[in-house]
């Protein structure tokens, strides 16, 4: 079953969970993960690197170009696809994709982006000021932050011993991370609509 989504964003996250996962899959994964982990971890730093290019742009030019915003989009699904898969939400493997368009590949878990053309020119304003715009959502993914760790670890056990992730707690995990893909998203500059404060 597909989680449901915040309808109307322009970015956002959406995984079909399965019905159950292996036991050993809660070692399993993160030892699995390692080169992927790796690579997201290389390429969270370009993501920032390229997003205080964009910023600079966007501030001087009102305008970020396509390219670089793909690169960043293809960042942000390469590490949210690592998550899910380290967190032993899913069984398959990920792949190791780096298609840089803006326009989602398919994968799943899904990170969809809808670009914002550049014709209709981006806020200067939002832009420059958008580290402190995102502060009540850092403050409050504090807190969140805090009930995942208790929230994994409840988790851990339940698959090791029943294969299956509580529905709630999973469910909580998912919101989580689709809240920090849309926070990432405005933070990355993908978008300039502020992400609203929602698991959904």
């Amino acid at each position: 079953m597909t989680t449901p989504t915040a309808g109307g964003y322009p970015a956002t996250f959406t995984f079909d969970p399965p019905d159950t996962i292996a036991r050993w899959r809660v070692i399993g994964n993160i030892v699995l993960a390692i080169p992927h982990l790796i690579i997201a971890y290389v390429l969270g730093i370009v993501a920032e690197i390229l997003a205080f290019v964009a910023w600079i742009l966007g501030v001087f030019t009102a305008k970020v170009p396509e390219g670089i915003l793909g690169v960043i989009a293809m960042c942000l699904r390469y590490n949210t696809r690592t998550q899910v898969y380290a967190s032993f939400l899913k069984e398959e493997y990920p792949p190791f994709s780096f298609a840089t368009t803006l326009a989602d590949p398919g994968d799943d878990p899904r990170v969809r982006v809808d670009y914002q053309s550049e014709t209709e020119g981006r806020n200067r304003l939002t832009i420059f000021f958008r580290l402190l715009l995102a502060i009540p959502h850092f403050v409050v993914l504090v807190f969140l932050g805090l009930a995942a760790f208790v929230v994994y670890l409840i988790a851990w056990f339940a698959v090791l011993f029943t294969g299956k992730w509580p529905t709630g707690l999973r469910n909580f995990v998912i919101g989580l991370t689709r809240w920090t893909t849309r926070l990432n998203a405005y933070m990355y500059l993908l978008t300039d609509a502020y992400p609203p404060f929602s698991f959904e």
